[in-house]
């Protein structure tokens, strides 16, 4: 994904920024513990199409 286009987007449940997850092609949200998909380089911003984010995966976040 364009780092242009992740730099516009946000959470639509917390409305904070994304962190683009290239090895597992998603956008997680810090503030949500959440994991969006992204399929065929088009990011699912859907609340009920993502994903809880594990603890160490919340921890590995910068």
């Amino acid at each position: 994904m364009k780092e242009e286009l992740i730099d516009l987007l946000i959470c639509p449940q917390s409305k904070q920024p994304l962190i683009y997850v290239e090895r597992s092609q998603e956008l997680w949200c810090k503030a949500s513990e959440l994991a969006y998909p992204i399929r065929d380089e088009i990011p699912i911003l859907l609340v009920e199409e993502s994903r809880q984010l594990s603890l160490s995966e919340i921890q590995s976040i910068p």
